[in-house]
């Protein structure tokens, strides 16, 4: 075999996002790519702050060579600081620069994270449905996928994770607003959930880490207010990004947080630079963080988002489909009108709808749209959806 087995049958299950935007560039090159609807594809559309064209311009304009050259392992310290005063007023904690690592976005953070902490054959838990790549993430450092259900409004089961915690447990990992419900966990459960680990660490003697993926934390709707990891659990971490906040998920630029209250956490700190630069990522691009620098406290227009959310709601909720409104992210979880999602997927290709079947998601059952489209793409949608589920009777 020219490729690894295990890559061999990852291939054969690749991403179903991956798969529905190759199915919609066949279709825009059919029909045109006005009376497509693409839904598939979590790719901010709303454009960057000005803060970063103007910060941008300024940054590339300046001639000293030092500022594209090597850097600390862990990011200019400088950066580093100015994002740990965001973490600071996003998470109610004192924390300082040496507790930040930059990462090439949050898909590099997390990968830092989990080759620092997992022994081999060790468990991470994660709450479905859960983003897809995760399983990947967790098996790149030898590590085992444990995944458990969430309630049927997608909040935490508190009771399933317990559940689900053995001796072999290392870390859980939530994402939160998530993707693809766009559900936010609760103060309540989060609290619920660090009094767990923190009974079954001293339980085996060993940390059970939690990990939080927000990089959705800015992008929340109808004055909701996403709970604080870091000063709810002592062995938390916090992976995240500028993908979403500031419109630059091809820009790669984001970063690791660990409660600075953790037992040994200079060890884990000096574990999480080794690992960035051991993995092949090395730095985070250096113009990226010195932009991200100025404008870190920066986000885009929440509103555009909050603005599309309410129109597809009511558009889906008046075509007859059944949903938990999101909180937060950009994305809707229907309940499929078919027991089988990827039949009903298909079935929606005839009307020009691109969407993401949820068992990709560990969802079976549902799927997922992305609101992240002009506003007129979901209102020419909306008759298609009608039609789609009127055509099944």
């Amino acid at each position: 075999m020219s490729v690894a087995t295990y890559i061999a049958e990852a291939m054969t299950r690749s991403s179903w996002i991956r798969k529905m935007f190759e199915e919609g560039a066949r279709l825009k090159a059919q029909f045109g790519e006005e009376n497509v609807y693409d839904f598939s594809l979590g790719n901010p559309d709303v454009t960057p702050p000005k803060s970063f064209f103007s910060t941008l311009q300024s940054l590339a304009s300046q001639p000293d060579p030092k500022a594209h050259g090597y850097m600390p392992n862990a990011g200019f310290m400088s950066a580093r600081t100015t994002i740990a005063k965001k973490v600071a007023k996003d998470h109610s904690i004192d924390i300082s620069g040496d507790y930040v690592i930059l990462t090439c976005g949050a898909a590099g953070g997390l990968n830092v994270a989990l080759k620092t902490i997992l022994n081999p054959g060790e468990e991470v838990i994660v709450p479905k449905p859960y983003f897809v790549e995760y399983g990947f993430y967790i098996a790149n450092h030898n590590g085992i996928i444990n995944l458990v259900p969430t309630k049927s409004d997608f909040a935490l089961d508190i009771d399933a994770i317990e559940k689900a915690i053995n001796e072999k447990t290392r870390a859980v990992l939530i994402n939160s607003p998530n993707n693809p419900t766009g559900v936010i966990y609760s103060h309540e459960d989060i609290t619920r959930l660090a009094a767990l680990l923190q009974r079954y660490s001293e339980k085996f003697g060993k940390p059970i880490y939690l990990l939080s993926d927000e990089p959705y934390r800015e992008l929340v709707y109808d004055n909701i207010t996403v709970p604080s990891i870091l000063s709810h659990y002592t062995h938390s971490m916090v992976v995240s990004s500028f993908s979403k906040t500031l419109s630059l998920p091809g820009e790669r630029i984001g970063y690791i947080a660990i409660n600075p209250s953790m037992p040994e956490a200079d060890i884990v700190m000096a574990g999480l630079i080794l690992c960035n630069r051991i993995l092949g990522f090395v730095n985070a691009p250096a113009l990226m963080q010195r932009v991200v620098e100025k404008i870190a406290f920066d986000t885009v227009d929440v509103k555009a988002y909050s603005t599309r959310r309410d129109l597809i709601c009511e558009g889906l909720q008046k075509a007859g489909y059944s949903f938990v409104k999101p909180k937060g992210a950009f994305y809707v979880f229907c309940k499929s009108p078919l027991e089988d999602d990827v039949v009903f997927v298909k079935h929606l290709l005839n009307f020009n709808i691109l969407a993401v079947p949820g068992v990709g998601f560990g969802g079976p059952g549902f799927f997922r749209l992305a609101f992240c489209v002009p506003e007129k793409v979901i209102e020419k949608s909306m008759p298609q959806f009608k039609k789609a589920l009127e055509s099944l009777s």
